[in-house]
């Protein structure tokens, strides 16, 4: 998808809303795992009443893969249920040695066709460039993350710059605002207003907000560009909003409840 399209998405359907995947099999509802798939059943119906509402879908691939070959195939079949108008990521956080990188790369944007993949710059270029270069496909990397863990590394000063502003400042010279996006936790507000200054026409991914406690308007007050230029994901909040059959109708009211304010947001600026 090109940024173009996406800022196109987000207009029409007045959203920048990123429903998580993050399926657990000891959390979806009981009735569930009679089936098949349990984890392809209750993404397809979590999919099938949020889709009107959100712009991307971001399954992070741990829950999957905890569950060996069976979990790879539910997400597989999962990325493939997808509408094909949605943006897709990869919440992998990957990256490592050149070469290795490069098969990452492969697997998420050829053999399993993500528009996106999230990743660690920690170990430098080499391990991020074999991400880029792939026609309409998107690296995000990691920056200012909204764990407890994050203030361990990130906001440690470097030579006058926090940890996190030596990343972006150096990574964004190895893409550009049409292939790479940043992670910045909804729970960490004053970075966030310093990194939209660093990067103003980058996108910007927002896990956090629900339960993890980020606020969305303090998020758009600190985030917002011209364009929105941001994606803001819930995933427990949404995903898990009821255990009972009617779980994916409850998902669906969650997803409209937070689309709407979004929408007003964008309305009013």
């Amino acid at each position: 998808m090109t940024r173009y399209q996406l800022f196109q998405k987000i207009k029409d359907k007045e959203s920048f809303l990123c429903v998580g995947l993050d399926t657990d099999l000891q959390k979806i509802p009981k009735h569930l795992l009679k089936e098949e798939d349990p984890i392809f059943s209750f993404n397809k119906q979590i999919i099938d009443e949020t889709h009107k509402y959100a712009v991307a879908y971001k399954p992070n691939t741990a829950f999957y893969e905890s569950m060996g070959s069976k979990g790879w195939d539910a997400l597989q079949k999962t990325l493939e249920y997808i509408p094909n108008d949605m943006f897709t990521i990869a919440d992998a956080k990957r990256a490592d040695i050149g070469n290795t990188s490069a098969m990452y790369a492969r697997a998420f944007f050829e053999h399993m066709d993500f528009d996106s993949v999230t990743v660690a710059p920690y170990m430098g270029s080499d391990s991020i460039r074999p991400f880029l270069g792939f026609e309409n496909k998107w690296v995000i990397i990691l920056a200012a993350t909204s764990n407890p863990g994050g203030l361990d590394f990130q906001h440690l000063s470097v030579n006058g710059e926090k940890l996190y502003e030596k990343v972006i400042n150096t990574s964004k010279q190895w893409g550009s605002p049409d292939d790479t996006m940043y992670v910045v936790g909804a729970t960490r507000p004053e970075a966030l207003k310093e990194i939209r200054n660093i990067i103003p026409d980058h996108f910007l991914l927002i896990p956090g907000i629900g339960a993890q406690g980020g606020d969305l308007k303090t998020v758009c007050d600190n985030g917002l560009n011209s364009k929105c230029g941001l994606l803001v994901n819930s995933s427990r909040g949404i995903i898990y909003s009821d255990s009972t059959t009617d779980f994916a109708k409850e998902a669906g009211t969650a997803a409209k409840k937070i689309q709407l304010e979004m929408a007003d947001i964008l309305n009013t600026r």
